[in-house]
This record gives structure tokens, C-alpha cells and sequence, in this order.
């Protein structure tokens, strides 16, 4: 006699399902984040080395530099960078959406290490000197872009001016960004375009703690020299060793063919159960529906980078979900032809494939985990969804196959009806 109870549990739970992802679905699609390769942007590997001789570059001096790096990151306005150590003395930023790479490229590399010298380049003040996070573009009065800056301490900045003007007619401030062993203010002036940033005249001490940075600047050098400051100086030397980009419309026909192709994958995957399976292969597809509204929220929840990598881990663990499938599918067809009846063959399949699918899927997170510890940014990615597709694997394809496809067993309404798993009756040992 078919028991009602399991049926009507089976659909409610269906139904129950299909709600949430219902209002599920639309939400997580629009957090994805999307990463350069899909998005477009810019991204570049850099070598750090010593700012300067005897320095140690250890975990601390990298973690600085990314902290950096990061504030930089922030004036460029990019929403989702993706930062990472690689080998221990490099660092690689992904920049989604960045159209501007000269400027992108001048805010991450430059050391941004502002000094005072004197003519002879004698050091007179420097970074430390300054307030952090005040510096300011201001127009004067040709209304031509200057910086303003906050010193910590106007009584030194008054030792220093006086001094200086004590040096006339060589009574030049001179300002510089990144000054390097060997230059030299006297070589610098004598080009149209000098090193230094400015070399302003001081005729007497001033006793104030707000500087003026003037030059034949745009408004444009100006924002940049502010945000720059701003964001405070490297630690380290940012030696440019790789970089690429990506345009927006290439990323957007690169994801719209790799989600067709893996569209198109999926349904022949589907349509392949529905043929060899019956109704074990509609459960089958049933999860694989739930598997990937799954890894898409945890993702999503992880706050990862979606990468054309991540997309075909996404679609390989669609294999792996079936190939769970097909392990306890095929176990309990062995047992119908056994002669088995569907409830005995049902639990002694799931039995005897659940340590199978346990070996496959632990050998694949030990070799993605060893992907995500050795890999690049782009590996990363792939094993990160590599891992999420084979936890989930186990959530959806074996106890939510097996929650939903027992129900059905239990309630005997599949009794004597072999053929609902693929198994013909001729097939079945001692029926004839």
C-alpha cells in the first residue's frame, strides 16, 4: 500500500526549494564579483626589493607594503582589487574595471617619499615631518593648482626656512619625490624638466605649519601628487616585472561564451540522466539545480573573485556531482538485478557507493588544496571553487539525492516498478 506521507513530503520540500531559489537566485548573481579576466581591467606582478641598503624584507615589511598599496588602491576607486603575496617577495594586483593604467601604475609603483633638501641636497625635512592625510589641492591667485600641506611642527619647519635663507642668493627649498643616490638639484635645474617637484626661493623664517607645493602643475599632476601623499610612502622599492590588461568588452564575450558553453554542457549532462537513469536521474538533476545555486551563494558569501577558471572548476564539479550520481545510481541498479526488492536495493546502493564517492572526492580537495597553496592568483580562483564544488558535491548529489529519492522508496509507490531506474525486468536474476 503507497504511503501518502513521504509523497506529500517529497513535494513540499520541492516546493520549499524552489521558493528560496526563486528569491535567492536574483541577489546572488548581482553580488558576484567579477574578476579581471571577465570584467576587464588591469593587472601587474611586482618584485620587491630593499628602499634601501642593509633592509630586510620579511613577512611584516610585505604585509606594510599590501597595507600601502591598498590606500592606494582606494583613490583610484576600484570596488573589488584583489591583492596577494606570491613567493614570498612578490605581489600581484588585480585591478577590475580600471581604464586608466598610467595613472594606476604611478599611484601603486611610485615610493611617494617626500624630502626637503637645500641646494647642496642636504636633507632638511621629510615624509615624517608631514600630518598624515592633509594634503590638499588649492588654486592660487592665477588660479593655477598648488598642493598644501600640514607640518607636525611649525618650530622646525621655522629652523629650517631660516637656515635656508641664510644660504642666498642659493636660498632654494628644493622639493623632492623619490630622491635617488646621485641626484642632484644643480644637473636637475639646468633641464626643462627637472626630477624635483619645486625649488621655491625663502627669504625669511616662517613660523607656520601649512606648506605650499607650487609648479607648473595641471589639476590633474596636483590630484595625483595629493592622493599620492595621501596615501602615505612605500617601505619598499615596486620593481614592475609583468603586467596585462584586459578591455571591458573582451572580459563581458569571454564570459558570455564560456557561461554558452557551459550552458549547453550542463543540459547534455541533464538529458543524459533523464535517458540512462529514469527517475533516478531526474532527482539527479534536481540536485545539480540546488548544487549550483549553492556554490554560487557561498561564493558570493566568501566575497570571491569570479574567474573564467572558477567557472570551468564550477562546471568540472557538475561533473563530479554527477559522477556521485552515477556511483549510487549503478550500485543500486547491481542490486535490483540481484533480485533485490527497490527499498533493500535503495539503502544496500547507497551503502556501497558512499565510500566510493568519499575516495573521488577527498583525492580531488587534497590536489586543490595543494593548488590553492602553491598557485597563483588565477590557480587560486580555481581551486577555491574546486574545494566549494566537492563539499557541496556531498551536500546535494549524496544526502540530498538520497533524501529526496527516498522518500519516493519509502512511500512504495516505485514498487515493482524496476524500469523507473533504468533496470528492465529480463534483467532482474530469477524473474524470467
Amino acid at each position: 500500500m503507497v504511503k501518502k506521507g513521504p509523497i506529500f513530503s517529497f513535494f513540499a520540500l520541492l516546493i520549499v526549494l524552489g521558493i528560496i531559489i526563486g528569491f535567492a537566485v536574483n541577489p546572488i548573481i548581482h553580488r558576484v564579483n567579477l574578476g579581471l579576466d571577465l570584467k576587464g581591467g588591469f593587472e601587474v606582478l611586482y618584485q620587491v626589493e630593499p628602499l634601501k641598503a642593509g633592509q630586510k624584507i620579511d613577512s611584516d615589511t610585505m604585509s606594510n607594503a599590501v597595507a600601502a598599496i591598498n590606500k592606494r588602491i582606494n583613490v583610484l576607486g576600484v570596488s573589488e582589487p584583489n591583492i596577494s603575496i606570491e613567493n614570498g617577495h612578490r605581489i600581484r594586483v588585480q585591478l577590475p574595471g580600471v581604464k586608466n593604467e598610467q595613472r594606476a601604475r604611478q599611484l601603486l609603483s611610485t615610493t611617494a617619499k617626500l624630502e626637503f633638501r637645500d641646494y647642496k641636497d642636504r636633507l632638511m625635512l621629510d615624509g615624517s615631518d608631514l600630518k598624515p592625510g592633509k594634503a590638499k589641492v588649492a588654486f592660487d591667485e592665477m588660479n593655477k593648482p598648488m598642493v598644501t600641506l600640514q607640518l607636525k611642527d611649525p618650530k622646525k619647519f621655522a629652523s629650517v626656512t631660516k637656515k635656508i635663507a641664510g644660504y642666498a642668493p642659493n636660498n632654494q627649498l628644493v622639493i623632492w619625490m623619490d630622491y635617488q643616490k646621485g641626484d642632484s638639484y644643480a644637473k636637475e635645474a639646468k633641464k626643462s624638466k627637472p626630477k624635483f617637484i619645486s625649488a621655491p626661493s625663502v627669504s625669511q623664517e616662517l613660523n607656520t605649519s601649512d606648506v605650499e607645493i607650487t609648479g607648473s602643475f595641471t589639476a590633474k599632476e596636483a590630484t595625483n601628487l595629493k592622493d599620492l601623499l595621501n596615501s602615505g610612502s612605500l617601505p619598499v622599492r615596486m620593481v614592475e616585472k609583468y603586467s596585462t590588461s584586459v578591455g571591458a568588452q573582451f572580459g563581458q564575450d569571454s564570459m558570455k561564451e564560456t557561461i554558452y558553453a557551459g550552458a549547453l554542457a550542463v543540459a547534455a549532462i541533464m538529458l543524459f540522466m533523464l535517458l540512462f537513469y529514469r527517475l533516478g536521474g531526474l532527482i539527479a538533476d534536481l540536485t545539480l539545480i540546488f548544487y549550483s545555486v549553492i556554490v554560487m551563494a557561498v561564493f558570493v558569501g566568501l566575497q570571491a573573485v569570479l574567474t573564467l577558471p572558477g567557472i570551468a572548476a564550477m562546471i568540472l564539479g557538475v561533473g563530479m556531482a554527477v559522477d556521485a550520481n552515477i556511483i549510487t545510481l549503478e550500485r543500486i541498479k547491481d542490486e535490483l538485478r540481484g533480485g533485490k526488492s527497490i527499498l533493500s536495493a535503495f539503502k544496500a546502493g547507497n551503502q556501497r557507493a558512499l565510500p566510493t564517492v568519499v575516495d573521488a572526492n577527498l583525492t580531488t580537495i587534497i590536489a586543490a588544496a595543494v593548488l590553492f597553496a602553491l598557485g597563483t592568483s588565477a590557480v587560486k580562483g580555481f581551486a577555491v571553487m574546486l574545494l566549494i564544488s566537492n563539499v557541496v558535491t556531498f551536500l546535494t548529489s549524496v544526502y540530498g539525492a538520497r533524501l529526496l529519492l527516498g522518500l519516493l522508496v519509502h512511500s512504495r509507490a516505485l514498487n515493482d516498478h524496476p524500469w523507473l531506474f533504468g533496470v528492465k525486468r529480463s534483467d532482474i536474476r530469477g524473474i524470467k
